[in-house]
């Protein structure tokens, strides 16, 4: 359906623009994200998962390919360039993202990456070394997951 994909490419076009706000207005209030990293995000905190990486993805590039939608779903190949602000790493991810929509909007958005390439790239050694080990991966969404909650409490966002 043209509407979505419409949908979609809107959404990439405000992701590189770093426009947090115009894609909030891409999802439905009741939506859900998920990736790798952020797990089993709803309504309030996707928008506030997107205004913290924007605001902190000063180098931010995306290039956004291959975005298919019908009524009911869609997808798109996406990657991002950036330096991960924790290290100072330049990361190149490479994410394939699968899009549920109701009433022309974002329902349910997956992204799905691998986060042991991610982990390599943005943490360095400890990442080659651990990165593909179940405790790591747990820490680094434990850290993603306090950086959003601490960022939604300072911005009043909840």
């Amino acid at each position: 359906m043209a509407q979505h994909a419409e949908l979609i490419r809107g959404f990439y076009a405000a992701l590189q623009r770093r426009d947090h706000a115009a894609m909030a207005a891409c999802y439905a209030p009741e939506a859900t994200f998920s990736d790798p990293v952020f797990r089993d995000l709803r309504g309030p905190a996707v928008g506030a998962m997107w205004r913290m990486l924007c605001e902190r993805g000063t180098d931010l590039r995306i290039e956004a390919s291959d975005i298919k939608a019908d009524a009911v779903q869609g997808g798109a190949h996406w990657e991002a360039w950036y330096t991960f602000s924790a290290t100072g790493r330049p990361v190149h991810n490479i994410i394939q993202a699968s899009f549920h929509f109701r009433d022309g909007l974002i329902q349910r958005h997956t992204d799905a990456f691998d986060l042991y390439r991610w982990a390599r790239q943005a943490l360095g050694v400890k990442g080659i070394l651990l990165g593909w080990t179940p405790p790591v991966q747990r820490a680094i969404r434990a850290q993603a997951a306090r950086a959003l909650d601490g960022f939604i409490r300072k911005h009043s966002l909840d």
